[in-house]
């Protein structure tokens, strides 16, 4: 399709569509007052078809505008302005200057400007998710009175969630009975088809419009014509190919691959039983009933344990399972799995790269070995004792509300994120009305998937769906929003109310919301209490699944906090409350909290040990905000050991806008870390853009923190004197933020500034201050690095671990060091012990390896005292080097 306007020709004829014109018809009438159409269909089913038509017949203007071909942020709203003004200088300049969601959807409501138009949009599912969420926006946006107002039919496949659009209408193509096969088919072919070849390809088809034009169109004039006998599949796997290949070209790798094992079975379950189709039984293959429906020619059903234990030994992950069965491509019934649409199935496995087929049948291809009968006696996985797709919708609307709550939560605790965040919304849409108090919290949960997930237009979406709120509850629904559409001023006030009112409720849920609240604020001191309150609650009332969760939240107030020994120790029983209960998603974020505080401390192999945990869960199931915290943790600790380039190469990910970068809610809190890498490292220009960007953010006062270390970023960027104010104004911002970790890696960088400007004297305060904070935090690795600068600039650090290592130099070594201390030379040093300057240097080589030391400048910091008395061999051993000096000047001159 073109985004071009269409102009009015001779539509395309359609069958057995009566509802769906009927529709449409509705939607543009002349006296119709706009609105938005939604046609839903499988792949190949006509969506686009009836699209046309639509456009043919409407009287005025009409715009068609096809799926973008790639998925990045706002790629569709370009195509859509692009369709809608093509050429036009102030359509790109409303894209330009369109800001967030909100701004975009203006945007196309001043274009379109109270015209009688339509615009068909194909594929929504294609759009990116930016662009979705603006659309969303537009189509609820109030409409002027008086003035008309666009009509919008928007096609979409039939797995994908639509959005939350007051009047609008959804219809949902399906297969063609056989009189309609039969219609579509003579006005295929020209002349008509043999009667025998139209039975057979009716049959064949099964109602499927898309199989039924692709099939003929491979078959030619003689075939179809009686001349030529028809192949033993008219309907092969190029045809199904032809037709289901864009769509299965879309999905998931992992969903893809899944899917191919599921196929795979099934064909393997098929030839074991002789289920397929033989010569005996192809009269009765691929009949569909009056009402156009298929009634056989499907693969047979497989176990879904087999299918389980086939995918894991050929290394096909399992979680996508879950999705494609409510997304309703696969169905699971009676402990079976099977697909929805056979033509699908079939797809699959023709057009999977033959490799794949090979992969799965070395692991060991699934067989169906285990029988309902079994599955009744217990043997079934947990996740399928929450009931088959079909019997959930043959449920009142609250338990099958209920009924995804439990699926959302399992798959929050222990799969995608993703995932949970669909199964949540649709229970929050069927509890709405029938168990608000359940409606709430599935909203919440879903927010909270989104959020983990790192999605900003799903967790809008998940805000959106509650429309009937009140209360606290619309505060936090308006204030989030708010907030993530960075409108501050609206944000703020709305979630201060949230934290004074359920900050003060005693239930665990609501000061869960509450801390959420506050912590969006940046306000980490409530955020640590109201959670530490929380896990009162859940503990006093033996909420044992609940609790990780609140562990979860506790211990990443904590970190924000800067209290970071009481986040390890959450951290930890987080880890301990979570594994008899099986929740994995949580354990991750645990580990990646464990981690950063690793980070702090110094210790590079539990870094690299709770990383590697936290990334292991995190990447497979989508969780996006602990692989950003794994990979700090990992990055900070990598710029602690001196590998300043290496950190600033892991974090230039992290600090980047967009679906590839980090969290959405961490990137600006990693900059201040990749300044300090990337200046290390000569990446000069990217730490400038960084910082001048968090300059904005920082402005926003949502990190108590923030404007201290943009000015040690400043400082870091400065060149000359202009760094010792910024130094001095992150010193000073500092005192009240509550983070003294952060404030002590400031004055390690502010003496490290001033020992390399050649200021020795003063660069030993801050570092001595740095070096205290340091040790009372067990950070050792950041200590070491502090305690070398002081020795550099001759300040004396004294600890047990000097005076020990000193004790095991040789009596001979610490002459010589006491010498060099004391500013003599190798020469000096030689002539005064009778030694030769080489033996000197290589004595002095080993001081420095066994005192974990540099250069003779760090010597005065770390010498033993002299243990004769002083004013004897001291005294001696001084003027040994002032007659030494002395006589080598009166030899040159």
């Amino acid at each position: 399709m073109s985004g071009a306007t269409h102009v009015t020709a001779p539509g395309p004829r359609l069958y057995d569509r009566a509802a769906e014109l009927a529709a449409v018809a509705r939607l543009t009438a002349p006296a119709g007052d706009g609105g938005v159409l939604f046609v839903t269909g499988g792949p190949g089913e006509g969506r686009s078809v009836l699209l046309a038509r639509a456009a043919d017949d409407f009287p005025g203007p009409a715009h068609r505008v096809a799926a973008p071909g790639h998925r990045a942020p706002w790629s569709g709203a370009r195509a859509l302005f692009a369709a809608l003004a093509p050429g036009a200088p102030e359509a790109r300049r409303a894209l330009r200057t369109a800001r967030g969601e909100d701004g975009l959807a203006a945007a196309v409501s001043g274009l379109l400007g109270g015209l009688p138009v339509l615009v068909c949009l194909d594929d929504l599912h294609l759009w990116d998710a930016h662009s979705r969420a603006a659309l969303a926006a537009a189509w609820r946006r109030d409409r002027a009175p008086g003035r008309p107002a666009p009509r919008w039919l928007v096609s979409a496949a039939r797995h994908h969630r639509l959005p939350d659009v007051p009047g609008a209408e959804t219809v949902r193509l399906g297969r063609l009975g056989p009189e309609g096969a039969r219609a579509l088919l003579l006005d295929l072919c020209a002349p008509p088809p043999a009667p025998p070849v139209v039975r057979r390809l009716v049959e064949e088809a099964a109602g499927h419009p898309g199989v039924l034009v692709s099939a003929v169109r491979r078959l030619g004039t003689a075939r179809l014509a009686g001349g030529s006998p028809l192949p033993e599949q008219p309907v092969d796997g190029a045809v199904l190919t032809e037709v289901y290949g864009g769509f299965l070209k879309h999905l998931p790798a992992d969903a893809r691959r899944l899917l191919t094992v599921v196929a795979l079975a099934g064909r393997t379950e098929a030839n074991r039983t002789g289920a397929s189709r033989t010569e005996e039984g192809r009269a009765d293959a691929g009949r569909i009933d009056a009402g156009g429906r298929e009634a056989a020619h499907r693969l047979p059903g497989v176990a879904v344990d087999a299918v389980l234990g086939g995918a894991r030994a050929a290394g096909v992950p399992v979680e996508p399972l879950d999705g494609l069965v409510a997304d309703g491509l696969l169905c699971r019934a009676d402990g079976l799995l099977r697909f929805e649409d056979p033509f699908l199935g079939r797809a699959v496995l023709a057009s999977a790269p033959a490799s794949r087929h090979h992969g799965v049948r070395r692991a060991g291809a699934p067989r169906p070995v285990r029988t309902a009968s079994a599955l009744a006696r217990g043997e079934r996985h947990r996740a399928d004792r929450l009931g088959p797709p079909a019997a959930v919708r043959a449920l009142a609307p609250a338990a099958r509300g209920r009924s995804h709550l439990v699926r959302g939560l399992a798959a929050l605790a222990g799969g995608p994120v993703m995932d949970a965040h669909e199964a949540l919304l649709r229970a929050a849409e069927l509890l709405r009305d029938r168990a608000p108090a359940e409606a709430s919290d599935a909203r919440f949960l879903a927010v909270e998937a989104a959020w983990a997930g790192g999605d900003v237009a799903a967790c809008l979406a998940a805000l959106d769906c509650g429309g009937d709120a009140g209360g606290t509850e619309r505060d936090f629904l308006d204030g989030l929003g708010a907030a993530l559409t960075v409108r501050l001023g609206e944000a703020r006030p709305a979630l201060a109310r949230v934290v004074a009112r359920d900050g003060a409720e005693d239930d665990p849920r609501l000061l869960l919301r509450a801390g959420s609240a506050a912590l969006v604020l940046g306000d980490t001191a409530a955020a640590a209490r109201i959670h530490a309150r929380a896990l009162a609650r859940a503990r006093a009332e033996h909420r044992t699944a609940l609790l990780p969760r609140v562990l979860e939240h506790l211990a990443y107030a904590e970190l924000r906090a800067g209290r970071y020994s009481r986040a390890a120790r959450t951290a930890r029983e987080g880890l301990r409350a979570a594994e008899p209960v099986e929740q994995p998603n949580t354990a991750a974020h645990q580990h990646a909290v464990l981690a950063l505080v690793a980070s702090v401390t110094g210790d590079g192999p539990a870094v690299a040990e709770h990383a590697g945990l936290a990334l292991g869960t995190a990447r497979p199931h989508g969780l996006v905000q602990a692989a950003t915290l794994a990979e700090w943790a990992l990055a900070r600790d990598e710029l602690g050991r001196g590998l300043a380039a290496q950190a600033a190469a892991r974090l230039v990910p992290l600090v980047r806008p967009g679906p590839r970068g980090g969290h959405f809610a961490l990137r600006m809190l990693v900059v201040p870390c990749f300044v300090e890498a990337a200046v290390a490292s000569g990446r000069t220009a990217e730490a400038r853009s960084a910082a001048g960007e968090y300059a904005v953010w920082a402005a926003q006062g949502l990190d108590g923190p923030a404007p201290a270390l943009l000015a040690r970023c400043r400082a870091l960027l400065a060149q000359g004197e202009e760094a010792a104010y910024w130094f001095g104004e992150a010193v000073r911002r500092h005192e009240g933020c509550g983070n003294d970790f952060e404030r002590a890696r400031t004055l390690l960088a502010y003496g490290t500034w001033l020992r390399r400007r050649r200021r020795p004297g003063a660069a030993r305060e801050p570092l001595r201050d740095a070096l205290v904070t340091f040790e009372r935090a067990a950070a050792d690795g950041w200590a070491d690095h502090a305690r070398s600068e002081l020795r550099a600039t001759g300040g004396a650090v004294g600890g047990t671990a000097d005076r020990t290592a000193w004790g095991l130099l040789t009596p001979q070594q610490q002459r010589i060091a006491r010498f060099a201390a004391r500013g003599a030379t190798n020469r000096e040093i030689a002539d005064r012990l009778a030694l030769s300057p080489r033996t000197v240097d290589h004595h002095l080589r080993g001081v420095f390896a066994r005192l974990g030391i540099r250069s003779r400048v760090e010597l005065p910091g770390v010498a033993g005292p002299d243990p004769r008395a002083p004013g004897q061999d001291g005294g001696t051993e001084a003027k040994g080097l002032v007659s030494s000096r002395a006589r080598r000047s009166a030899g040159s001159s």
